[in-house]
C-alpha cells in the first residue's frame, strides 16, 4: 500500500511518520497504539523493521555518493532476500524454468550479504540519478559537492538500498525537479506493488501526475487527520462537503488549500448557499461521519491475526549482520575517511615534529652539569613533553563531534552499534599515536641530554605512547559527553587543566592542600609524570651522593613527591593504558545511551498556539492556516492589496549575457576513472537576457547548472574559469557596483543563529537601504516585507541552527527571501526560493515574487518541480540540459503555449496529455532517456531555431547602452558609512552574544570553577615566601592560569566565530558591509564580556591566594589578567581566519598552545633560552604575562629567603633568575596591550583577505 501524506507545515506530520517509526522522543507523553501485523512496537524492533527517511540532508562529506550507498547496503544486510532466492530457485527447478540469466544474476549479487561494493547500489544510483554523480564527494556549506537535489536523493537512496519492508519518507522530493521525483515515486510504487512493501510518504507541492501514482491519501492539518482513504474518492469527499477543484488545478494543490481560511472560498461550489467557513475540525468530524471514515474505524477495530504475519516480515534482531561483518565495515569506512583526511594528520604530525626540533633546540645539551638547577630544567623538559602529547590528542575532539549527528542518524537506524565505531576509531589512531610517539622521542632525547642507556631510551618511548593513547581515548569520550563543540572544548579544557594542575609538576605533590591529595593519584599526567622522572632520575648518572645519604636523583625526586620505588614505572604504563580502555569504554557507553541533541521543529506563536488548543475567543474569525502566524486579512489581501508604498526608489536594469563559458578543474574522483583532460566544462555557449518586470525561470534537470548559471552571472563564483561577455544596462559588468544593486537569494539558508526574524530583515535594511531613507521609512519597509512573506506571525522567533533549533526549512526559506527583498534591489536572483515548501507556502513565496516583479525589478528564479500555478506565474524559460546547454530560451505564452508549441514542433516527441503539467511534461520529453531514444540533441535544434535567432538578437541590442543611461556608479562602496556598518554589526553581535548562553555562559562558568579550584589549590601561597619551591608555586599558579584561561577563550571562541563566518561571506558578497566592520564589532563585543571574566576571577583568587592588598598590585594582577584574556580571543579568532575549517583550526590552534606553553618562562627562565631562540621567549605573549603578574607582586620584595641552598632576597632572585625587574614594569604594561591590538588588527586583515567558501 502506497500512502501520500499530502499537508502544509507544522501540521505534525513529521511527529507522525516519527511515531510510526518508533522514533519519537521517549519524554513525550503518547496515547494510543500502533502495530505493525499485530505486533505491537515493544514486542519486535520498528527501527529495524521501517525506515524513517528524514528531511535533513545528514551525510559525512568526505564521502562519495557511492561510498554511502555500499556504506548503507553493507551494514542493511540483505534481509530474508537469500531465503527468497533459494526458495525460487526450488520452484524454478521443479517447474522446469530456465530464467533469464541478466535477472538471475541481478538476483544472486544482491542475496550475498557483507560485499563492500553492491549490485544493488548500482541500481539505486540508477533510478534515483545519481549515477552521474556516484563518484564526487558529498561535500558541505563550505566544500564543493553535489547538489542539494542530489544530497535529498542520497538521503532517500541511503535507506531504500536496505530490505526494509515499511519506508516511512518525509518530505523527500525537497529540491527535485518534477520528473525525477516522478521517476523516485514511480520507482517506489512498483516496490511497494511488487514486495509487499509499505510506503507512507510526505511530499510537498506534489505535481498531478505523482500525485496520481499513490494509492490512498493522508491528509493532516493541526495535527488531526482529515481524510484517510482512497485517492480516487478525495475529491468527491471535499465535493460532498460543498468544495470542488477546479480544472486546471493539481488535486494535491486543493487539498491543500482547501482546508486553509484564507483559500477555501474560491472552493466553494453551491452558489445557492451562503459560504461559511469550514475549520479543520469540522473537516475531521465530517470525515469520520462518512462512509470512508466508518469502514476506517470497522477495520482497525478488528485486531490483527499474529499467525497471518511472515516470520521474515517483521525484524526481532537490531542488527542485520553478525558482529564482525559490522566491525570490517566500519573499518573499511573509517581506513577511506583517514585518507580522505590524510592532510590534517599529516600536518598534525608535521606540526609535533616542528615543536620537537624547537623542543630539542631549547633543552640543548647546555646543562650537562649534574646538579639540582640542571635537574630542574631536565623536569621543566620532561614536564612539556607531556603537556605536548597530551595537547595532541584535543584535535580529537573537534574530529569526533563533527561526525557524531551521522552516527546518531545511523545509530538510529540500527545500521551498527556504538562499539563497531568506536573500535576501529580507537584501533587506527594507535599506528598514529606510535608515529607521533617515536618522531618525537627520537628526535629529542638524545638531544636534550636525557640518561643515554638504551633501555631507558625505549622506557620513555613507551610512557610517551601509552600517554598519547589515553589522551586521544579521553577527548574522544569528552566530546561524545558534551556532543556540541562549544560544550565540548569548554569543558574539555576544564578537565584538562585539572589534569595538568594535579599533574605534580606545577603543584609538587606534598604542597597540595591535604584534603585534595587525591587528586594527583586521578590525573593521568601524573602518572606520567612519575614514570618519566623515575626512568630519568634513578638512571646511573643521578647516583651522586650529594648531602647526608641522599644521591642527587633522590633529592630532586622527593622536592617534587615522585620518591617512589622503580617498580613504580610499571605501574604508572599500567595506569595510563588502564585510562585509555577506561575511556573509550566510556566513548562506546555514551554513544549507545546518550539522546543526541534535540531536533527543530516548525515554530508557531503564542496566539497560534493557543488557538490550537481551543482557549480562544475569536477561534472562528482568526483561526490561522500557516504554522507562521499572520493578521487575517480579507480574502483578496494578499492578490490585489496596493503594494505601491512598498516601492522605493531604484533603477531597472537589464542583464545581458553572451557565449559564457565556465570550467573547474576536473575532480580528483572523476580522474581516477578515466577522464583525463584538466577541466570540466560546467556551462557551454550559454546566451540569453534578463529584463525588467519579466518573470524568468531557469530550470533543468539536477545538476544541468542551473545554479552555476546563476552564480556565474551574480559573480558568487570564487573558482573556476569564467569565459563571455555579460552587460548589466549595456555596459559591462563591475562586481563592486554590480552587488550594490543585486540581492542574492540562496538555496542554503545561511543566517545568524542567535538573531531572530525581524532583526535579520531589520539588519539588512539597515545596512543595504541608501543613507537618505529615514529611521520610519525602513520600519515601515521591514515590517511591509515581513507582511508581504507572511513572516510577522514569528517576527521574534529566533532563527536557530538547521536541523537543531529554531525555523522549519520553509520559515528559513522565507527568511532568505526577506533578508534580500528588503534591500530594495533592481535585480534579483533567488536559488530555488520555492524548495522545502508545501503547496501553499510555494504560492506565498511566489505571490511575493510576483509583487517584486511588479514593480519594475528583474528577477531570475531556479525553480524545482513547480505546480501548473507556479509555473505558468513566470514569463520566460531558460531550459537548460545535463552538460551546462540551453535546450529553450524564450516567452511561455498564455497556459504555456508558445513552449509546448517549440517542443510538439520536434519531430518526434509526445503531444502533451489535456491537463498535465507542461513543466513537468517539458522535462519528461528533453531528459537523457528521451533524447537517447529519439536520437536527438535537443542543445543543437535550439541553436538551429528562430528561437535562438531572436535571443541572439535581443541579447545585441540590451549589449548597446541607452543614449540617455550611463553606467552605474557610486561615490562609495557601500551603502553606509563606516561608523553605520559598524554600528550595525556591532548591534547584531551584541543580540547574539547576550543570546548565547552555551558560549558565554560556558566561558563563565569555566572562569568561576578554574578560579574556585586555584583558591583551592593555592589557598594562602602567596603569603608563604620561604623558598624557591614557595617562589615557583605561585609562579605555577600564574601559569596555569595564563595557560588555561587564556586557551579556553581562544578555543571557545572558534567553533562560535567559524559559524558567523558562513554568514559573513554571505553578507561580505551581498555588500552588506566591509570585513573591516564586522572585524571590528566583532573584537570590541568581546571587551565587556572578557572585562566580566577577569572581574570574577580576580575577585575569588586575589584574596584566596593571599596576595598583598595594595591598590597598586591589585590594580596591576587585573590589568595583566584582563590582557591575557583578551589577546588569547582575539588569537581564536585569527586562527579561525586563516583555518579552511573547524578541523583545521583546532589543529593549528594546539600547535599555537604548545608553543605559548614551551616560550612562556616557567620551564625554562628567559635568560636560560638559547640564543637562536631568545627572540622568540621575547615576542611570547605568555611570557610577557607572567613577567607582570609576578614582578607586580614580588619584584619590589626585600625579603631574603632560601634560594637553592643559598640566602637571597626574593626581588635579586627575580632579576637574576627570570630577568624579570620591576622598574620595567611600564614596559610590560604597553607590550600587554600591544598584543590584543595586534592579533585584532591580523584578524581583521585576514579575514578580508582569505576566502575559505569555494563556489
Amino acid at each position: 500500500m502506497s500512502v501520500a501524506s499530502s499537508n502544509h507545515q507544522g501540521c505534525g506530520k513529521t511527529t507522525f511518520l516519527l511515531a510510526l517509526a518508533g522514533k519519537l522522543d521517549q519524554s513525550l507523553n503518547i496515547a494510543g497504539e500502533i502495530s505493525y501485523n499485530g505486533y505491537k512496537l515493544d514486542e519486535f524492533v520498528p527501527q529495524k523493521t521501517s525506515a524513517y527517511i528524514s528531511q535533513y540532508d545528514l551525510h559525512i562529506p568526505e564521502m562519495t555518493v557511492r561510498e554511502t550507498i555500499d556504506f548503507s547496503a553493507r551494514c542493511q544486510g540483505v534481509g530474508d532476500r537469500a531465503d527468497v532466492m533459494v526458495e525460487v530457485s526450488r520452484r524454478e527447478k521443479e517447474a522446469g524454468i530456465v530464467p533469464d540469466p541478466d535477472v538471475d544474476t541481478y538476483m544472486k549479487a544482491i542475496s550475498v550479504e557483507g560485499q563492500e561494493g553492491n549490485l544493488q547500489t548500482d541500481y539505486v544510483l540508477k533510478i534515483l540519478g545519481l549515477d552521474i554523480c556516484s563518484d564526487t564527494m558529498v561535500g558541505d556549506a563550505l566544500t564543493r559537492g553535489i547538489s542539494g537535489g542530489q544530497k535529498k536523493r542520497l538521503t532517500t537512496g541511503e535507506m531504500i538500498v536496505g530490505p526494509t519492508k515499511a519506508l516511512f519518507m518525509d518530505e523527500i522530493s525537497t529540491g527535485l525537479d518534477s520528473s525525477t521525483t516522478f521517476q523516485i515515486v514511480t520507482c517506489l510504487q512498483q516496490l511497494v506493488h511488487i514486495t509487499d512493501t509499505t510506503a507512507l510518504i510526505s511530499l510537498l507541492q506534489p505535481a498531478p501526475e505523482t500525485f496520481d501514482l499513490f494509492d490512498e491519501v493522508i491528509l493532516m492539518a493541526e495535527g488531526k487527520i482529515v481524510y484517510h482513504g482512497p485517492r480516487s474518492d478525495v475529491l468527491q469527499f471535499f465535493e460532498d462537503c460543498g468544495f470542488k477543484c477546479p480544472e486546471r488545478k493539481g488535486a494535491a494543490d486543493f487539498l491543500q488549500e482547501v482546508i486553509s481560511r484564507k483559500d477555501q472560498a474560491q472552493y466553494w461550489c453551491h452558489a445557492a448557499l451562503p459560504y461559511d467557513y469550514v475549520s479543520v475540525d469540522q473537516f475531521s468530524q465530517m470525515f469520520k461521519a462518512s462512509c470512508l471514515g466508518q469502514n476506517l474505524n470497522d477495520e482497525l477495530s478488528k485486531p490483527y491475526e499474529k499467525s497471518r504475519s511472515h516470520n521474515n516480515s517483521l525484524s526481532f534482531n537490531f542488527y542485520s549482520l553478525r558482529k564482525c561483518e559490522l566491525f570490517k565495515a566500519c573499518m573499511a569506512r573509517e581506513i577511506l575517511l583517514m585518507k580522505r583526511n590524510w592532510f590534517i594528520y599529516v600536518f598534525k604530525t608535521v606540526q609535533l615534529v616542528i615543536t620537537a626540533l624547537i623542543t630539542m633546540t631549547i633543552f640543548i645539551r647546555t646543562q650537562t652539569t649534574v646538579d639540582l638547577v640542571s635537574a630542574n630544567y631536565f623536569l621543566g623538559a620532561l614536564y612539556y613533553t607531556i603537556v605536548r602529547l597530551m595537547t595532541n590528542g584535543v584535535a580529537e575532539l573537534s574530529f569526533t563531534v563533527i561526525r557524531l549527528p551521522v552516527v546518531y542518524k545511523q545509530r538510529s537506524f540500527y545500521l551498527y552499534p556504538a562499539w563497531a565505531y568506536s573500535i576501529p576509531a580507537f584501533i587506527l589512531k594507535i599506528p598514529l599515536s606510535l608515529v607521533d610517539s617515536i618522531l618525537w622521542t627520537a628526535t629529542t632525547y638524545y638531544v636534550i641530554g636525557y640518561s643515554p642507556e638504551a633501555g631507558r631510551f625505549f622506557s620513555q618511548l613507551l610512557l610517551l605512547f601509552a600517554l598519547q593513547l589515553a589522551s586521544t581515548s579521553m577527548c574522544r569520550f569528552i566530546a561524545s559527553i558534551f556532543q556540541t563543540m562549544v560544550a565540548a572544548s569548554t569543558y574539555g579544557f576544564l578537565i584538562l587543566m585539572i589534569i595538568f594542575l594535579f599533574g605534580g609538576f606545577i603543584i609538587p605533590r606534598p604542597d597540595l592542600p591535604p584534603w585534595l591529595k587525591w587528586g594527583f593519584w586521578v590525573s593521568p599526567m601524573s602518572y606520567a609524570e612519575i614514570g618519566l622522572a623515575l626512568n630519568e632520575f634513578r638512571a646511573p648518572r643521578w647516583q651522586k651522593v650529594s648531602k647526608g645519604n641522599m644521591t642527587i636523583g633522590m633529592e630532586v625526586l622527593t622536592s617534587h613527591g615522585l620518591d617512589f620505588d622503580g617498580y613504580f614505572y610499571w605501574i604508572s604504563l599500567g595506569a595510563l593504558l588502564g585510562f585509555t580502555i577506561l575511556f573509550d569504554t566510556g566513548f562506546v557507553l555514551a554513544l549507545t545511551y546518550l539522546k543526541p541533541p534535540k531536533m527543530s521543529r516548525a515554530i508557531i506563536s503564542k496566539k497560534r498556539f493557543s488557538q490550537l488548543q481551543g482557549r480562544d475567543d475569536y477561534n472562528s474569525s482568526t483561526q490561522l492556516d500557516n504554522q507562521s502566524t499572520v493578521p487575517s486579512f480579507p480574502q483578496t489581501t494578499a492578490e490585489t492589496k496596493n503594494l505601491g508604498r512598498l516601492v522605493l526608489p531604484f533603477e531597472p536594469l537589464t542583464i545581458a549575457f553572451k557565449d559564457v563559458q565556465y570550467y573547474v578543474d576536473m575532480p580528483p574522483e572523476m580522474r581516477e576513472i578515466g577522464l583525463n583532460q584538466k577541466k570540466l566544462q560546467l556551462l557551454r555557449d550559454i546566451t540569453g537576457a534578463f529584463r525588467p518586470g519579466i518573470l524568468t525561470a531557469l530550470m533543468g534537470v539536477s545538476g544541468a547548472g542551473k545554479t552555476t548559471l546563476m552564480d556565474v552571472l551574480s559573480g558568487r563564483k570564487t573558482g573556476g574559469l569564467i569565459e563571455g561577455d555579460i552587460r548589466i544596462g549595456g555596459y559591462p559588468k563591475v562586481q563592486r557596483t554590480f552587488a550594490r544593486i543585486s540581492g542574492y537569494c540562496e538555496q542554503n539558508d545561511i543566517h545568524s543563529p542567535q538573531i531572530t526574524v525581524k532583526e535579520s530583515v531589520t539588519y539588512s535594511a539597515w545596512l543595504r537601504l541608501p543613507p537618505e531613507t529615514d529611521a520610519d521609512t525602513k520600519d515601515r519597509f521591514v515590517e511591509e516585507v515581513l507582511e508581504t512573506i507572511e513572516l510577522d506571525g514569528i517576527k521574534d522567533s529566533l532563527v536557530g541552527i538547521p536541523g537543531e533549533s529554531g525555523l522549519s526549512t520553509e520559515q528559513r526559506k522565507r527568511l532568505t527571501i526577506a533578508v534580500e527583498l528588503v534591500s530594495n534591489p533592481s535585480i534579483i536572483f533567488m536559488d530555488e526560493p520555492t524548495s522545502g515548501l508545501d503547496a501553499r507556502a510555494a504560492a506565498i513565496v511566489m505571490r511575493a515574487v510576483k509583487n517584486v516583479v511588479a514593480t519594475g525589478r528583474t528577477t531570475v528564479c531556479t525553480i524545482h518541480q513547480p505546480s501548473i500555478d507556479i509555473f505558468e506565474a513566470f514569463d520566460e524559460l531558460i531550459l537548460m540540459k545535463a552538460g551546462g546547454q540551453i535546450i529553450y530560451s524564450g516567452m511561455l505564452g498564455h497556459h504555456s503555449s508558445k513552449l509546448t508549441e517549440y517542443f510538439e514542433g520536434i519531430s518526434g516527441v509526445p503531444k502533451i496529455k489535456d491537463s498535465y503539467n507542461p513543466a513537468t511534461w517539458m522535462l519528461e520529453v528533453t531528459s537523457a532517456s528521451a533524447e537517447a531514444e529519439l536520437g536527438l540533441d535537443f542543445a543543437q535544434i535550439y541553436k538551429e531555431s528562430s528561437l535562438h535567432r531572436d535571443t541572439g538578437e535581443l541579447v545585441r541590442q540590451l549589449s548597446e547602452p541607452q543614449p540617455s543611461s550611463k553606467d552605474l556608479h557610486f561615490p562609495t562602496r557601500f551603502a553606509q558609512s563606516g561608523r553605520v556598518q559598524f554600528m550595525a554589526c556591532l548591534w547584531k553581535q551584541h543580540l547574539s552574544y547576550w543570546r548565547s548562553p552555551e558560549y558565554n555562559g560556558s566561558r563563565f562558568l569555566f572562569m568561576i570553577a578554574a578560579a574556585l579550584l586555584f583558591g583551592a589549590v593555592f589557598w594562602q601561597k602567596g603569603k608563604e615566601i620561604n623558598n624557591e619551591q614557595d617562589l615557583f608555586n605561585v609562579l605555577g599558579s600564574m601559569y596555569i592560569a595564563v595557560i588555561f584561561l587564556g586557551l579556553n577563550n581562544c578555543s571557545s571562541v572558534l567553533p562560535y566565530v567559524v559559524t558567523e563566518r558562513n554568514v559573513l561571506y554571505r553578507e561580505k558578497f551581498a555588500g552588506m558591509y566591509s570585513s573591516k566592520a564586522y572585524t571590528f564589532a566583532q573584537v570590541t563585543i568581546e571587551i565587556p564580556y572578557v572585562l566580566l571574566q577577569t572581574i570574577l576571577y580576580v575577585a575569588i583568587t586575589y584574596p584566596a591566594m593571599g596576595f598583598d592588598w595594595s591598590t597598586y598590585k591589585f590594580f596591576w594582577y587585573f590589568y595583566a589578567t584582563f590582557c591575557t584574556l583578551l589577546y588569547f580571543v582575539y588569537l581564536g579568532m585569527l586562527i579561525v581566519s586563516v583555518s579552511a575549517n573547524i578541523e583545521v583550526a583546532s589543529v593549528l590552534s594546539a600547535a599555537v598552545y604548545t608553543i605559548l606553553n614551551l616560550f612562556a618562562g616557567f620551564l625554562l627562565p628567559g635568560p636560560k633560552f638559547p640564543k637562536w631562540w631568545v627572540w622568540c621567549y621575547w615576542i611570547c605573549p605568555t611570557a610577557w604575562s607572567l613577567n607582570g603578574l609576578l614582578t607586580s607582586q614580588y619584584g619590589d620584595m626585600k625579603k631574603e629567603i632560601l634560594i637553592f641552598g643559598e640566602l637571597k632576597p626574593v626581588g635579586s632572585f627575580l632579576e637574576d633568575y627570570y630577568s624579570f625587574r620591576h622598574d620595567r614594569l611600564g614596559l610590560v604594561a604597553f607590550v600587554l596591550i600591544a598584543y590584543p591590538v595586534v592579533y585584532a588588527s591580523l584578524f581583521a586583515y585576514c579575514i578580508g583577505k582569505i576566502n575559505f567558501q569555494r563556489r
